[in-house]
């Protein structure tokens, strides 16, 4: 099912871009929606973006840039919801496929100005779990649950064929005590039991192997 098809009209309204599917290499949008009357307003406006990626392509920077697709802005709490509502859940797509929650300007892309200095939490899921999970993580997000100021820059849900993933961006990779603060939230948030591996990664080392999932490092 392309999730793209479970917007109604309702949430079709926040969409911004274009529907080719390209992305453009600016914000072209700037800030595209804001609460409407009586709504309760996010502190960020954010941007859901969907990709699939096609196992026979060789990965490259240009093919992941057309594969993905900015799908819709939402600025409130009932704005999120009316969207979320209508999205296909992840746990539901065929691989290999990716949902995209980032704040609005910043670009689901290790090379986006707002990345390149970070990295990412990385939790690997066995499969039935990607839903729950997703949804758990992303409301702690923009429920700004993890209080580390402006450092987070999204989320992301991998679906894979074996197992999926979820991973949150930060801005600042070398700043060892906000990524800590950002592991330890995310196991609160998502009760994890204390043996979870999580796995950072900076989006240097991901350009570097081309791969957001290779040569990761452990932490308990």
């Amino acid at each position: 099912m392309d999730p793209l098809q479970c917007l109604n009209v309702e949430a079709e309204e926040t969409r911004c871009g274009h529907d080719n599917g390209e992305v453009s290499n600016n914000n072209s949008c700037g800030k595209t929606v804001s609460p409407g009357p009586g709504e309760h307003p996010l502190q960020y406006n954010y941007t859901f973006w969907y990709s699939r990626r096609s196992p026979s392509r060789p990965a490259s920077t240009q093919n992941y840039e057309q594969n993905i697709r900015r799908i819709g802005t939402v600025s409130s709490v009932e704005q999120f919801w009316k969207f979320y509502s209508h999205l296909v859940h992840p746990g539901d797509l065929s691989g290999p496929s990716d949902f995209h929650l980032f704040k609005e300007g910043i670009k689901p892309m290790w090379e986006d100005e707002c990345n390149r200095s970070g990295g990412k939490w990385i939790i690997r899921l066995r499969k039935g779990l990607a839903s729950r999970f997703w949804e758990n993580m992303i409301l702690a997000m923009v429920g700004e649950q993890f209080m580390v100021g402006e450092e987070i820059c999204g989320a992301v849900v991998s679906i894979r064929f074996q197992e999926d993933f979820l991973s949150i961006w930060n801005r600042t990779s070398s700043d060892q005590t906000t990524t800590s603060r950002i592991r330890d939230t995310l196991r609160r948030v998502l009760n994890l039991p204390a043996s979870t591996i999580m796995e950072y990664k900076t989006h240097n080392d991901s350009l570097r192997d081309n791969s957001s999932f290779r040569n990761m490092k452990m932490s308990h």
